[in-house]
Protein backbone atom coordinates (compact mmCIF):
# COMPACT_ATOMS: atom_id res chain seq x y z
CA UNK A 1 0.00 0.00 0.00
CA UNK A 2 1.48 3.37 -0.90
CA UNK A 3 0.26 6.97 0.38
CA UNK A 4 1.74 9.02 -2.59
CA UNK A 5 4.41 7.81 -5.00
CA UNK A 6 7.46 6.53 -3.45
CA UNK A 7 5.68 6.55 -0.54
CA UNK A 8 5.06 3.17 1.40
CA UNK A 9 2.32 3.19 4.12
CA UNK A 10 3.22 2.86 7.40
CA UNK A 11 2.34 0.07 9.03
CA UNK A 12 4.61 -0.44 12.29
CA UNK A 13 2.22 -0.71 15.20
CA UNK A 14 -0.81 -2.57 12.88
CA UNK A 15 1.93 -5.06 12.25
CA UNK A 16 4.14 -5.51 15.44
CA UNK A 17 4.41 -5.14 19.43
CA UNK A 18 6.56 -1.79 19.12
CA UNK A 19 8.86 -1.28 21.99
CA UNK A 20 10.73 2.14 20.54
CA UNK A 21 11.72 3.83 23.55
CA UNK A 22 10.69 7.21 22.06
CA UNK A 23 7.23 6.21 20.25
CA UNK A 24 5.82 4.10 22.83
CA UNK A 25 3.55 6.96 23.79
CA UNK A 26 2.85 8.33 21.16
CA UNK A 27 1.20 6.29 18.87
CA UNK A 28 -2.48 7.88 17.94
CA UNK A 29 -5.95 7.09 19.06
CA UNK A 30 -8.50 6.10 16.76
CA UNK A 31 -10.02 9.58 17.23
CA UNK A 32 -6.62 11.42 16.41
CA UNK A 33 -6.65 9.59 13.64
CA UNK A 34 -9.93 10.77 12.52
CA UNK A 35 -8.74 14.65 13.59
CA UNK A 36 -5.91 13.56 10.70
CA UNK A 37 -8.29 13.34 7.66
CA UNK A 38 -10.60 15.81 9.25
CA UNK A 39 -8.30 18.34 9.54
CA UNK A 40 -5.20 17.88 7.87
CA UNK A 41 -5.21 20.90 5.88
CA UNK A 42 -3.06 23.53 7.35
CA UNK A 43 -5.41 26.33 8.66
CA UNK A 44 -8.21 24.20 9.05
CA UNK A 45 -8.50 25.38 12.33
CA UNK A 46 -8.94 28.84 11.35
CA UNK A 47 -12.25 28.70 10.31
CA UNK A 48 -14.14 30.15 13.29
CA UNK A 49 -11.41 32.53 14.30
CA UNK A 50 -12.47 35.57 15.58
CA UNK A 51 -11.29 38.73 17.48
CA UNK A 52 -8.69 38.56 19.48
CA UNK A 53 -7.51 36.37 16.67
CA UNK A 54 -5.26 34.57 18.78
CA UNK A 55 -5.73 30.63 19.03
CA UNK A 56 -5.99 29.81 22.39
CA UNK A 57 -9.14 32.01 21.98
CA UNK A 58 -10.97 29.43 19.82
CA UNK A 59 -13.96 28.24 20.29
CA UNK A 60 -14.89 25.88 17.38
CA UNK A 61 -13.28 23.73 17.62
CA UNK A 62 -13.08 24.07 21.36
CA UNK A 63 -9.72 24.97 21.41
CA UNK A 64 -9.55 28.07 24.01
CA UNK A 65 -11.51 24.42 26.31
CA UNK A 66 -8.68 22.66 25.66
CA UNK A 67 -6.06 24.80 27.07
CA UNK A 68 -8.12 25.49 30.41
CA UNK A 69 -8.47 21.58 30.72
CA UNK A 70 -4.99 21.45 30.11
CA UNK A 71 -3.95 24.04 32.99
CA UNK A 72 -6.38 21.91 34.74
CA UNK A 73 -5.14 18.96 34.57
CA UNK A 74 -1.94 19.56 35.22
CA UNK A 75 -2.28 21.87 38.06
CA UNK A 76 -0.98 24.46 36.60
CA UNK A 77 -2.32 28.43 35.90
CA UNK A 78 -1.85 28.96 32.42
CA UNK A 79 -0.79 26.86 28.85
CA UNK A 80 0.24 27.40 25.38
CA UNK A 81 0.00 24.58 22.81
CA UNK A 82 3.63 24.14 21.34
CA UNK A 83 5.45 22.95 18.25
CA UNK A 84 7.32 20.23 20.35
CA UNK A 85 8.56 20.50 24.08
CA UNK A 86 11.72 22.08 22.79
CA UNK A 87 9.50 24.95 21.33
CA UNK A 88 8.43 24.59 25.15
CA UNK A 89 12.24 24.74 26.12
CA UNK A 90 13.23 27.90 23.83
CA UNK A 91 10.24 30.16 24.76
CA UNK A 92 11.26 29.94 28.29
CA UNK A 93 15.02 30.69 27.74
CA UNK A 94 13.78 33.22 25.20
CA UNK A 95 12.71 35.13 28.06
CA UNK A 96 15.01 34.61 30.65
CA UNK A 97 18.03 34.25 29.10
CA UNK A 98 20.63 36.71 27.74
CA UNK A 99 23.76 36.34 26.10
CA UNK A 100 26.48 34.88 29.00
CA UNK A 101 24.24 34.34 32.01
CA UNK A 102 24.68 30.68 33.40
CA UNK A 103 21.58 28.02 32.70
CA UNK A 104 21.44 24.82 34.93
CA UNK A 105 20.85 22.08 33.07
CA UNK A 106 22.31 18.75 33.50
CA UNK A 107 24.52 15.41 32.64
CA UNK A 108 21.06 14.11 31.88
CA UNK A 109 19.82 16.72 30.18
CA UNK A 110 18.19 16.31 26.56
CA UNK A 111 20.14 18.10 23.61
CA UNK A 112 17.12 20.17 22.92
CA UNK A 113 17.34 21.80 25.94
CA UNK A 114 21.12 23.13 25.66
CA UNK A 115 19.72 24.18 22.22
CA UNK A 116 16.91 26.69 23.85
CA UNK A 117 20.10 27.73 25.86
CA UNK A 118 22.99 28.06 23.32
CA UNK A 119 19.95 30.03 20.93
CA UNK A 120 19.79 32.86 23.62
CA UNK A 121 23.66 32.81 24.23
CA UNK A 122 23.39 30.90 27.60
CA UNK A 123 26.12 29.25 28.83
CA UNK A 124 25.31 25.59 29.86
CA UNK A 125 26.32 24.80 33.10
CA UNK A 126 25.53 20.77 34.17
CA UNK A 127 24.63 19.18 37.42
CA UNK A 128 26.71 16.04 37.91
CA UNK A 129 24.97 12.44 38.52
CA UNK A 130 26.41 9.83 40.87
CA UNK A 131 26.59 6.41 40.22
CA UNK A 132 23.04 5.52 40.36
CA UNK A 133 22.02 8.59 37.39
CA UNK A 134 20.20 10.25 39.41
CA UNK A 135 20.31 14.25 40.02
CA UNK A 136 19.79 15.47 43.49
CA UNK A 137 19.20 18.57 45.52
CA UNK A 138 22.63 18.59 46.99
CA UNK A 139 24.10 17.92 43.52
CA UNK A 140 21.81 21.12 42.49
CA UNK A 141 22.41 22.94 45.47
CA UNK A 142 26.50 22.32 45.34
CA UNK A 143 26.45 23.21 41.32
CA UNK A 144 24.40 26.73 41.89
CA UNK A 145 27.27 27.74 44.42
CA UNK A 146 29.89 26.55 42.12
CA UNK A 147 28.39 28.74 39.12
CA UNK A 148 27.69 31.49 42.27
CA UNK A 149 31.62 31.57 43.24
CA UNK A 150 33.08 31.48 39.38
CA UNK A 151 30.53 33.89 37.80
CA UNK A 152 29.62 35.99 40.51
CA UNK A 153 26.06 35.43 40.14
CA UNK A 154 23.53 32.65 40.22
CA UNK A 155 22.51 30.67 37.25
CA UNK A 156 19.14 32.65 36.03
CA UNK A 157 16.90 29.61 34.96
CA UNK A 158 17.44 25.58 35.39
CA UNK A 159 16.11 22.95 33.71
CA UNK A 160 15.17 19.65 35.22
CA UNK A 161 14.03 16.37 33.65
CA UNK A 162 11.20 14.12 35.72
CA UNK A 163 12.58 11.55 33.84
CA UNK A 164 15.44 11.25 31.76
CA UNK A 165 15.88 10.15 28.22
CA UNK A 166 19.27 8.56 28.57
CA UNK A 167 18.18 5.89 31.18
CA UNK A 168 14.38 6.35 32.15
CA UNK A 169 15.09 7.51 36.10
CA UNK A 170 12.71 9.42 37.82
CA UNK A 171 14.33 12.23 40.23
CA UNK A 172 13.02 14.28 42.74
CA UNK A 173 11.90 17.51 40.98
CA UNK A 174 10.14 18.94 44.23
CA UNK A 175 13.58 18.91 45.92
CA UNK A 176 15.35 20.44 43.08
CA UNK A 177 12.89 23.41 42.56
CA UNK A 178 13.09 24.23 46.47
CA UNK A 179 16.88 24.03 46.39
CA UNK A 180 16.69 26.20 43.18
CA UNK A 181 13.77 29.02 44.32
CA UNK A 182 16.20 29.35 48.09
CA UNK A 183 18.15 31.28 44.81
CA UNK A 184 15.14 32.40 43.45
CA UNK A 185 15.89 30.83 40.04
CA UNK A 186 12.74 29.49 38.01
CA UNK A 187 12.50 25.78 37.08
CA UNK A 188 11.48 24.75 34.24
CA UNK A 189 10.16 20.73 34.68
CA UNK A 190 10.69 18.42 31.04
CA UNK A 191 7.81 16.62 31.37
CA UNK A 192 8.37 14.97 27.68
CA UNK A 193 8.38 11.03 29.18
CA UNK A 194 5.87 11.79 31.62
CA UNK A 195 2.96 14.11 30.65
CA UNK A 196 0.50 11.90 29.56
CA UNK A 197 1.72 9.12 30.66
CA UNK A 198 1.66 9.32 34.41
CA UNK A 199 0.32 11.41 36.93
CA UNK A 200 2.06 14.94 37.05
CA UNK A 201 1.13 17.69 39.33
CA UNK A 202 2.79 20.73 38.46
CA UNK A 203 2.16 22.98 41.82
CA UNK A 204 3.24 19.89 44.10
CA UNK A 205 6.12 19.45 42.00
CA UNK A 206 6.70 23.07 42.70
CA UNK A 207 8.08 24.08 39.27
CA UNK A 208 7.38 27.35 37.31
CA UNK A 209 7.16 25.63 34.14
CA UNK A 210 5.95 22.01 32.86
CA UNK A 211 6.68 20.97 29.48
CA UNK A 212 4.81 18.12 27.84
CA UNK A 213 5.41 16.44 24.21
CA UNK A 214 2.30 15.59 22.49
CA UNK A 215 4.25 13.60 19.75
CA UNK A 216 6.25 11.43 22.16
CA UNK A 217 3.81 10.95 25.07
CA UNK A 218 0.23 12.65 24.64
CA UNK A 219 -0.78 10.15 21.90
CA UNK A 220 -0.89 12.91 19.13
CA UNK A 221 0.79 13.82 16.11
CA UNK A 222 4.58 15.45 15.45
CA UNK A 223 5.41 18.25 16.29
CA UNK A 224 2.91 18.94 19.03
CA UNK A 225 3.19 19.90 22.81
CA UNK A 226 2.44 21.83 25.78
CA UNK A 227 3.61 24.87 27.91
CA UNK A 228 2.19 25.35 30.96
CA UNK A 229 2.97 27.41 33.70
CA UNK A 230 2.30 29.32 36.98
CA UNK A 231 0.42 32.94 36.93
CA UNK A 232 3.61 34.94 37.68
CA UNK A 233 5.54 33.31 35.00
CA UNK A 234 2.89 33.15 32.76
CA UNK A 235 2.68 36.66 32.57
CA UNK A 236 6.24 37.32 31.58
CA UNK A 237 6.83 34.18 28.76
CA UNK A 238 3.58 34.89 27.51
CA UNK A 239 3.55 38.25 27.22
CA UNK A 240 1.61 40.36 24.47
CA UNK A 241 3.54 42.29 21.52
CA UNK A 242 4.20 45.98 21.74
CA UNK A 243 6.17 46.52 18.63
CA UNK A 244 5.06 49.15 16.18
CA UNK A 245 5.80 49.90 12.68
CA UNK A 246 7.66 53.01 12.26
CA UNK A 247 5.65 53.73 8.91
CA UNK A 248 2.81 52.05 9.15
CA UNK A 249 2.35 52.34 12.85
CA UNK A 250 0.72 48.71 12.96
CA UNK A 251 0.65 46.99 16.25
CA UNK A 252 -0.24 42.98 16.53
CA UNK A 253 -3.04 42.99 19.12
CA UNK A 254 -2.61 40.46 21.69
CA UNK A 255 -0.20 38.04 19.51
CA UNK A 256 2.75 36.67 22.08
CA UNK A 257 6.09 37.12 20.72
CA UNK A 258 7.43 33.73 22.33
CA UNK A 259 4.77 32.06 20.82
CA UNK A 260 4.91 33.38 17.35
CA UNK A 261 1.51 34.61 17.36
CA UNK A 262 -0.22 31.22 16.36
CA UNK A 263 1.44 27.71 17.89
CA UNK A 264 -0.32 24.90 16.53
CA UNK A 265 -2.61 24.98 13.89
CA UNK A 266 -4.44 21.94 12.03
CA UNK A 267 -3.66 18.16 12.49
CA UNK A 268 -1.18 18.18 15.75
CA UNK A 269 -3.51 20.35 17.47
CA UNK A 270 -6.77 18.84 16.56
CA UNK A 271 -5.27 15.34 17.00
CA UNK A 272 -3.45 16.25 20.52
CA UNK A 273 -7.23 17.66 21.37
CA UNK A 274 -8.94 14.08 20.22
CA UNK A 275 -6.42 12.00 22.26
CA UNK A 276 -6.74 14.28 25.25
CA UNK A 277 -9.93 12.40 26.94
CA UNK A 278 -8.27 8.96 26.29
CA UNK A 279 -4.68 10.51 27.68
CA UNK A 280 -6.53 11.61 30.82
CA UNK A 281 -7.75 8.64 31.54
CA UNK A 282 -4.48 6.04 31.08
CA UNK A 283 -2.65 8.27 33.31
CA UNK A 284 -5.00 7.24 36.23
CA UNK A 285 -3.54 3.60 35.24
CA UNK A 286 0.02 3.99 35.19
CA UNK A 287 0.35 1.17 37.93
CA UNK A 288 -0.84 -1.52 35.79
CA UNK A 289 1.78 0.13 32.90
CA UNK A 290 4.48 -0.84 35.22
CA UNK A 291 3.10 -4.52 36.30
CA UNK A 292 3.59 -5.74 32.43
CA UNK A 293 7.06 -3.94 32.43
CA UNK A 294 8.24 -5.52 35.21
CA UNK A 295 6.87 -8.94 33.26
CA UNK A 296 9.42 -8.35 30.28
CA UNK A 297 12.24 -7.11 33.14
CA UNK A 298 12.03 -9.96 35.01
CA UNK A 299 12.28 -12.19 31.58
CA UNK A 300 15.67 -9.96 31.11
CA UNK A 301 17.52 -10.67 34.48
CA UNK A 302 17.15 -14.29 34.29
CA UNK A 303 18.79 -14.33 31.27
CA UNK A 304 22.73 -14.86 32.83
CA UNK A 305 25.14 -11.61 32.38
CA UNK A 306 22.08 -9.01 31.62
CA UNK A 307 22.30 -6.16 34.06
CA UNK A 308 19.60 -2.95 34.15
CA UNK A 309 21.43 0.02 34.14
CA UNK A 310 18.31 2.09 34.78
CA UNK A 311 17.23 2.32 38.73
CA UNK A 312 16.07 -0.25 40.09
CA UNK A 313 13.02 -1.31 41.21
CA UNK A 314 11.90 0.04 37.95
CA UNK A 315 9.15 3.55 38.37
CA UNK A 316 8.96 4.06 34.54
CA UNK A 317 8.54 1.96 31.39
CA UNK A 318 11.45 2.70 29.65
CA UNK A 319 14.19 0.94 30.31
CA UNK A 320 18.07 0.72 29.81
CA UNK A 321 19.63 -2.75 29.61
CA UNK A 322 22.90 -4.52 28.94
CA UNK A 323 23.42 -7.20 27.16
CA UNK A 324 27.18 -7.25 26.48
CA UNK A 325 27.40 -10.26 28.58
CA UNK A 326 24.44 -11.88 27.17
CA UNK A 327 22.94 -11.29 23.95
CA UNK A 328 26.26 -9.59 22.46
CA UNK A 329 28.17 -12.80 23.51
CA UNK A 330 26.46 -14.74 21.23
CA UNK A 331 26.72 -12.05 18.23
CA UNK A 332 30.85 -12.84 18.24
CA UNK A 333 29.35 -16.05 16.57
CA UNK A 334 26.43 -15.64 14.69
CA UNK A 335 26.01 -15.37 10.83
CA UNK A 336 24.26 -11.86 11.24
CA UNK A 337 26.00 -10.67 14.35
CA UNK A 338 24.25 -7.95 15.62
CA UNK A 339 21.75 -7.97 13.67
CA UNK A 340 20.13 -11.33 14.29
CA UNK A 341 18.53 -10.10 17.91
CA UNK A 342 16.14 -7.77 15.70
CA UNK A 343 15.71 -10.08 13.21
CA UNK A 344 14.35 -12.57 15.63
CA UNK A 345 12.49 -10.55 17.48
CA UNK A 346 11.29 -9.03 13.91
CA UNK A 347 10.26 -12.97 12.97
CA UNK A 348 7.84 -12.76 16.46
CA UNK A 349 6.00 -9.89 16.11
CA UNK A 350 8.40 -7.57 18.00
CA UNK A 351 9.99 -4.21 16.75
CA UNK A 352 11.60 -0.96 18.00
CA UNK A 353 15.07 -2.05 19.23
CA UNK A 354 17.80 -0.54 17.18
CA UNK A 355 19.19 -2.39 14.33
CA UNK A 356 22.58 -4.28 15.33
CA UNK A 357 22.41 -3.33 19.05
CA UNK A 358 23.44 -5.83 21.55
CA UNK A 359 25.40 -4.15 23.81
CA UNK A 360 23.39 -1.73 25.68
CA UNK A 361 19.44 -0.57 24.54
CA UNK A 362 16.16 0.85 25.48
CA UNK A 363 13.08 0.06 25.26
CA UNK A 364 9.59 1.06 26.49
CA UNK A 365 6.82 -1.39 26.96
CA UNK A 366 4.43 1.53 27.90
CA UNK A 367 0.59 0.92 26.01
CA UNK A 368 1.46 -3.30 25.97
CA UNK A 369 -1.26 -5.06 27.65
CA UNK A 370 -0.33 -8.02 29.68
CA UNK A 371 -0.60 -10.62 27.28
CA UNK A 372 1.92 -8.72 24.80
CA UNK A 373 4.39 -8.33 27.48
CA UNK A 374 4.13 -12.31 28.54
CA UNK A 375 4.95 -12.55 24.70
CA UNK A 376 7.94 -10.08 24.80
CA UNK A 377 9.28 -11.71 27.99
CA UNK A 378 8.94 -15.15 26.61
CA UNK A 379 10.94 -14.10 23.16
CA UNK A 380 13.54 -12.43 24.46
CA UNK A 381 13.75 -15.64 26.43
CA UNK A 382 13.22 -17.82 23.72
CA UNK A 383 15.64 -15.98 21.90
CA UNK A 384 18.75 -16.29 24.74
CA UNK A 385 18.17 -19.95 24.61
CA UNK A 386 18.22 -20.40 21.11
CA UNK A 387 21.68 -18.71 21.14
CA UNK A 388 22.94 -20.57 23.79
CA UNK A 389 22.67 -18.13 26.22
CA UNK A 390 21.81 -19.41 30.45
CA UNK A 391 18.45 -18.75 31.66
CA UNK A 392 17.49 -19.02 35.70
CA UNK A 393 14.63 -20.26 36.42
CA UNK A 394 12.10 -17.41 37.34
CA UNK A 395 10.11 -17.58 40.69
Amino acid sequence: MRCGQGIEARQVDELFINIDPIQAAGRLTGDAMKAVIAYGDGYSVCDNCRKPNRLDYIAKPPIAEFHKDVAKWLNMDAVRTVPGARRGFQAVAGTYVNKGDPVLLTALSHYTEFMAVEGAGGVAREVPVGDDKRVTPDAVATKIEEVKRESGRVPVLAFIDHVDYQYGNVHDVAGIAKVAHQYDIPVVCNGAYTVGVLPVDGKALGVDFVVGSGHKSMAAPAPSGILASTAERGNEVFRTTAIEGDVTKRKFGIKEPEMMGCTLMGVTLVGMMASFPYVKERTKHFDKELANHQIVMDALLSIEGTTCQSEYPRKHTMTRINTIESFDKAAETHKKRGYYLQSALEERGITGIIPGATKVWKFNTYGATRKQAEHLAGAFVEIARENGLAVREQV
